[in-house]
């Protein structure tokens, strides 16, 4: 649909309303591209499109008279047409919604809903999961300290181990870590 297309319509121009509505060239929106996020920026362009289609077409409809028909002809397919354009365009979006946050939507509740207690799940879990590792680290601690006892010269000759281990696994880290210019990759904490 070019310029002159859409001014037919009424979408291009005054939409009939007094309103300006911008006029968009569906070519260059046509388009196959690879970016997810232009492709993204599409369709949701072809949203706000469709429903300024839809607010012009409800105008026609509410205003009805004889000689209005053709504009609310023009704005009908004017409209399917943006609705075929905009399956088009999302068939190149891999958006996965959980079913979650559809039914919730369904129901006419906040989606926002969905995102918190997945956070809530997600930090209950990580207390559990933050006991466990407290409770081996305490049973390793106890252990070492039974066998210690127990066997002074094993567990001397196992902490050296262990720590020549450790010490390995840094400098192998660090070795990972480094730059082509012999900088140092350093984690931001967060």
């Amino acid at each position: 649909m070019d310029l002159s297309q859409n001014t037919a319509l009424g979408t291009g121009g005054s939409g009939g309303n007094g309103m300006l509505a911008a006029a968009v060239n569906d070519t260059a929106a046509a388009t196959a591209v690879d970016d997810p996020k232009q492709t993204l920026n599409q369709v949701i362009n072809s949203i706000q499109k469709t429903l300024g289609l839809l607010h012009q077409l409800y105008l026609t409809v509410s205003s009805f008279n004889i000689a209005s028909q053709l504009p609310l002809l023009q704005r009908l397919n004017g409209l399917v047409t943006e609705l075929d354009n905009m399956v088009k365009l999302s068939e190149k979006c891999n958006i996965q919604v959980p079913m979650e946050v559809l039914n919730l939507i369904d129901d006419g509740k906040n989606p926002d809903e969905f995102t918190r207690d997945v956070i809530n799940s997600c930090i209950a879990k990580n207390q559990v999961t933050k006991g466990k590792t407290d409770a081996f680290k305490s049973l390793r601690k106890h252990l070492l300290e039974e066998l210690e006892q127990t066997f002074p010269d094993e567990v001397e000759s196992y902490r050296e181990i262990r720590a020549m281990s450790a010490a390995e696994a840094k400098r192998l880290a660090q070795a990972q870590s480094s730059l082509p210019n012999g900088d140092v990759k350093v984690k931001a904490e967060l």
